[in-house]
């Protein structure tokens, strides 16, 4: 018989097991957890929980001085203090989870991705952060090869066609559509829209979202590919000007949107201005166009602002107590929900191998987002990424009274134009 003093194993269910351990169970593997790369028996380095062994997940990020640097350094920090709150509730089974070990910098560039990736491949369960889509799309079929699961650190449509990378909210392309078809409700007389937009798949698949809801609204659409750097939007700004839309829809980064929407409203545009969440930053309110933003922008937005009132964004608050509120610290936090319902799924499973954290994702119907995402987020069952896909989105505007610089103008909505496209394929291959 197994007594009650018998060395830790790793527990289906940590109370109910150990009380079966000493009335009914008789074989020790019947208690015994599957594990192959990246779980140990043997703690954290810094376990929040005697006794636990360890769960190691790695990130593939931007240093602070790189391009992408202070978002990098938001989304890590509010990554390591989601897994931080998960430690401090116990763990996940008989294990705390490590997240700071395996953190490696790359610049956010495919060269220095793949390099990165080489040096945890073998150490790792999963991976809380890869960011870029280009990037990620470098080392994705090593992904599906080690069946390991990725959380992006971009929001392609791309990302519904792969089963190993772990998408939260509406994509580029989805919250693009929404936005179009919310200004063509609610503004005078839309009949053109112009996109500048940049190369690669963030800035294309947003463009692609609208372009569907300007086809649907029989609204004329034109596109326009600009380089990043704020010096680079001469070309773009003239293309404003020769075509001066009813809509200004800008998928670049901030800078290069405020240069782009500032410069041609000070020479005579006088159009609307719609963004995806990489537009904004509430330093732009400090900024001599900061008017123009509160009377003429709009953000296509996957999920409530830092100010929103849900148990999710209470519970990263509190976590960052200390932190001066930024947007990436959403993003951060949030993205982790699926893969933490992931593992938590494998745990109760008895198989905390790769393929068998993946298998656990593939049946996974929902994900609780704790009121951050709207209902059914979080659908990776099944294989039809169009029924997977999340719809709904936000918009909002700015306001220079909210922690981040902008408030809900409408809450979660799928407009008429996404719901009656069909996601067969990444929407950007179709710009």
């Amino acid at each position: 018989m197994l007594a009650c003093t018998a060395p830790r194993v790793a527990l289906v269910a940590l109370v109910v097991a150990l009380v079966a351990a000493c009335e009914d169970i008789d074989d020790v593997d019947e208690l015994a957890i599957a594990t192959d790369v990246g779980v140990t028996d043997e703690p954290c380095p810094d376990a929040v929980n005697e006794g636990n062994g360890c769960i190691y997940l790695g990130a593939l990020s931007d240093d602070p001085g790189g391009e992408f640097g202070a978002i990098a350094e938001q989304l890590t920090a509010a990554q390591t203090a989601f897994w931080e709150r998960v430690n401090e509730r116990g763990g996940i089974g008989g294990y705390d989870v490590d997240v700071t070990t395996h953190l490696h910098v790359t610049g956010a560039e495919p060269e220095g991705h793949r390099a990165a990736f080489e040096e945890l491949r073998d150490e790792v369960l999963a991976l809380t952060q890869t960011l870029g889509a280009a990037a990620t799309a470098e080392i994705l079929d090593d992904l599906d090869d080690e069946d390991m699961l990725a959380v992006p650190a971009s929001a392609t449509s791309a990302w519904l066609f792969t089963d190993v990378i772990l998408e939260s909210g509406a994509s580029y392309c989805v919250a693009a559509a929404n936005a179009l078809d919310h200004a063509v409700d609610a503004l005078d007389e839309v009949e053109t829209v112009l996109a500048v937009h940049y190369p690669g798949q963030y800035g294309a698949d947003a463009a692609a979202g609208v372009s569907y809801a300007a086809d649907a609204h029989e609204v004329e659409f034109v596109a326009f590919e600009t380089r990043p750097g704020a010096e680079e939007q001469a070309a773009a700004i003239d293309a404003v000007l020769a075509e001066q839309p009813d809509v200004l829809f800008v998928a670049t980064g901030p800078l290069e949107m405020s240069t782009i929407a500032s410069q041609a409203a000070a020479r005579g545009f006088d159009g609307h201005v719609l963004g995806p969440a990489p537009t904004w930053d509430a330093a732009l309110l400090e900024s001599p166009a900061a008017e123009l933003f509160e009377e003429r922008y709009w953000l296509a937005a996957a999920w409530p602002p830092w100010d929103a009132d849900t148990p999710g964004h209470e519970a990263l608050r509190d976590a960052l107590d200390e932190a001066a509120p930024r947007d990436g610290y959403l993003a951060g936090w949030i993205s982790q929900y699926p893969l933490q319902a992931a593992i938590e799924a494998a745990f109760d499973r008895g198989d905390l191998t790769r393929a068998g954290l993946r298998a656990a994702l593939e049946d996974l119907d929902e994900v609780d987002y704790e009121g951050m995402l709207p209902g059914g987020a979080g659908h990776f069952a099944g294989e039809d990424p169009d029924d997977q896909a999340v719809r709904e989105s936000l918009v909002l505007q700015v306001d220079p009274e909210a922690s981040t610089g902008t408030s809900v103008r409408e809450d979660f909505f799928a407009g008429s134009t996404i719901a009656d496209v069909e996601l067969s394929r990444p929407c950007f291959e179709e710009l």
